[in-house]
């Protein structure tokens, strides 16, 4: 009885207020506004940029991080828990984490996680266009200055698809959220008390969008984007930037526990010798995505920030791609990242010189190709290849007739070498014609003795 007649006493004073003749508009929960969204895949993705956030919190930035999947496909060092009840599991360990951190909103979507090395793999099993309405609707909630996320980009160490969804569906939600034609019914006025169709929600533009990757060669990202070293001391936890990273990766027991036991019992040269070896001490390098406000690449990511909503701004649609002759590309995610850089106006992240990927000794390497013919007239094709010593062609004696306007994929598959490459290998493919060659694809491949499969 008496929390019903709180729950009176409150209704009548809202009745009453109401009742004074002048109503002002509804604002937005201010609880949950942020200054920086991190956007991964996993948890324990946070590692790679955990000590420059407490370097942002420091500063008095607030943070929120969504996390697209709960890490279900991992492979649990704790007990036998494993699918849903391990992502259970790793959500927990990720909530303790960055409470150590100090971040106290966190989202978890319904992505799925997705062990391979393929980005649209990753988008097709997270159901792409509901995975990008769940973000788009947390950075209307949390109106972020800017997101920072996984870059979008396929290198050798930089090649889980999740994580290179995240970068994807990031940038999508970067572009979008501030579009009042997308997503309606987020931003519809709530009609009935007990809603649950219209959110009223606002559009909201981020500023900025910066990247980070764990690429085996970080040498393609130097100069593309501020670097922030970690060796300086914290103020407020009295330990250098990079151990505070450290004490969050504590948490991740169900991937990393015989690396994590490593720890236990070191003291503090011990830990600053482990902490060089292995990069903890380094610098947290941002790659620079694109701005809605004057900024350079290199600067501090809040240069040129305004501390006020700013308006949205619509993607510049590029001119279509103008084709002719016959061609042939790499397909697969290599042709998509190529679509996506130019329709969201990434031309200057990095990519690699040469298409490259790592597949495990002995597995299958499948070779995603498209032949075109921008030609009116038919065409026959032969593909001709040069291999690395080791490697076995596949059989070439398929001709490939196009017809005008034609669009052909073609999947060669290789049986990778069994011995372990330390170095890249380039694979070469030549599509010939009557009248010569019509277009040739490199890629590098290393041989590694474990990882994703492709």
């Amino acid at each position: 009885m008496k929390i019903f007649h709180l729950a009176l006493v409150l209704a009548l004073s809202i009745t009453a207020v109401a009742e004074d003749g002048v109503k002002t508009a509804p604002k937005a929960d201010g609880r949950f506004k942020t200054d920086v969204l991190l956007v991964v895949a996993h948890p324990d993705d946070e590692s790679g940029v955990s000590a420059y956030l407490a370097q942002l919190m420091d500063q008095g930035k607030k943070v929120a991080a969504v996390y697209m999947t709960h890490g279900e496909a991992g492979h649990n060092n704790m007990g036998r828990e494993r699918g849903i009840s391990l992502g259970a599991e790793r959500e927990m360990e990720l909530r303790h984490a960055l409470t150590e951190l100090g971040v106290q909103n966190v989202w978890f979507l319904d992505g799925r996680d997705t062990p391979t090395q393929d980005v649209l793999q990753s988008l097709a099993n997270w159901h792409h266009g509901t995975c990008l309405e769940e973000l788009v609707r947390l950075v209307r909630l949390t109106q972020p200055n800017l997101i920072i996320t996984w870059l979008p980009g396929f290198f050798i160490g930089e090649n889980h698809g999740d994580h290179q969804a995240a970068g994807v569906l990031a940038t999508e939600a970067f572009d979008s959220a501030g579009d009042p034609a997308v997503f309606p019914a987020q931003l519809a006025q709530p009609r009935h008390t007990n809603e649950t169709l219209l959110e009223g929600l606002t559009p909201w533009q981020p500023q900025k969008i910066y990247f980070f990757s764990d690429a085996s060669d970080d040498k393609p990202f130097k100069g593309k984007g501020p670097e922030y070293p970690t060796s300086a001391v914290s103020p407020t936890r009295h330990v250098p930037y990079w151990r505070v990273s450290v004490d969050v990766f504590r948490f991740h027991l169900t991937q990393y526990r015989s690396y994590i036991e490593k720890f236990e019992g070191l003291n503090d040269e011990q830990l600053n010798k482990l902490a060089k070896q292995d990069g903890w001490d380094g610098p947290v390098e941002l790659i620079f995505g694109k701005a809605n406000v004057p900024s350079s690449m290199t600067g501090d990511v809040f240069e040129g920030v305004s501390a006020a909503p700013i308006p949205f701004v619509r993607s510049t649609t590029p001119a279509p791609e103008q084709r002719a002759g016959v061609s042939m590309e790499l397909g697969g995610p290599w042709t998509f990242y190529e679509d996506f850089r130019r329709e969201h106006g990434l031309t200057s992240i990095p990519q690699a010189a040469v298409a490259e990927i790592a597949v495990t000794t002995g597995s299958t390497l499948q070779v995603p190709l498209v032949l075109r013919n921008d030609t009116s007239q038919p065409v026959d094709l032969s593909l001709v290849l040069t291999l690395p010593e080791g490697w076995a062609p596949p059989d070439l004696s398929q001709k490939y007739r196009l017809a005008p306007g034609d669009v052909f994929p073609v999947q060669l598959e290789f049986t990778v070498p069994a011995k372990k490459s330390e170095q890249a290998q380039e694979l070469t493919f030549r599509a010939n014609s009557g009248s010569g060659t019509a277009g040739t694809v490199t890629l590098r491949v290393q041989a590694r003795a474990g990882g994703l499969p492709q």
